[in-house]
């Protein structure tokens, strides 16, 4: 019983440090650090989707922890809303369309709007601007190295309202 500071957990606005694994039902990883670098964020910084940050609270270094993370939780489920047919005199002729090719429009805002090429029609082309990952169960895969508190020089001000609970 000689260590008497209890150790960091993960909570909102704390600093933690993992390797985490993103991998599909069927096994095939879409992202991984567990050959890179360890991944550094703050809990509640919008790094991570609230899913994913959910499974995270309570552990603390040194835990593993895989689990699966639904749509609604993750990328979102898949919107028919978001699919959409665009004349094809809207496509930079040189540019070879085929089935799931990843194109890219301006939203209104003038942000990246990627979409992904489904269907050729004759004038028409049809473009799944849903997430790729949307409507899809998602493993989550982590090892927690380090949870420390932030330092308020690093988050600027990170009083949190929900002392509280």
């Amino acid at each position: 019983m000689g260590n008497a500071m209890s150790q960091a957990v993960i909570a909102e606005g704390m600093k933690v440090t993992l390797n985490f694994e993103l991998s599909l039902s069927d096994g095939a990883i879409i992202d991984s650090t567990f050959e890179k670098q360890p991944a550094t964020f703050c809990m509640g910084d919008g790094s991570l989707l609230p899913g994913f940050e959910k499974m995270l609270e309570g552990l603390s270094a040194g835990d593993h922890q895989t689990s699966t993370i639904e749509p609604e939780q993750g990328f979102g489920s898949h919107n028919s809303a978001n699919v959409h047919s665009v004349p094809r005199d809207r496509f930079n002729k040189e540019l070879e369309l085929q089935p799931g090719l990843i194109v890219s429009f301006s939203d209104p805002k003038n942000g990246d709007m990627p979409g992904v090429v489904k269907e050729l029609l004759d004038d028409t082309v049809i473009v799944d601007f849903n997430h790729p990952l949307a409507g899809r169960d998602i493993q989550f895969r982590v090892e927690i190295i380090e949870v420390n508190r932030v330092e308020q020089s690093e988050s600027g001000a990170a009083q949190s309202e929900s002392e509280a609970g």
